[in-house]
């Protein structure tokens, strides 16, 4: 593991993304219920995970 950001949504911590390379590959680590369907996703780069996970978790939480 190089590093890692959190990915949160209002305060709630949904999970972290871990840089797996120096190209900026990524795996998801979900923490949180309504984003587990994407736990150990990879994509290139941070952006796009965050525009896969947040509207999951906004979808989620409209659910509660």
């Amino acid at each position: 593991m190089l590093g890692s950001t959190i990915i949160e949504n209002n305060g709630v911590f949904l999970g972290v993304a871990i840089l797996m390379s120096q190209s900026g590959l990524r795996r998801f680590y979900a923490a949180h219920d309504s984003v587990r369907a994407l736990h150990n996703e990879t994509v290139d780069d941070l952006a796009t995970l965050q525009k896969r996970v947040l509207p999951l978790a906004r979808r989620g939480a409209a659910q509660a």
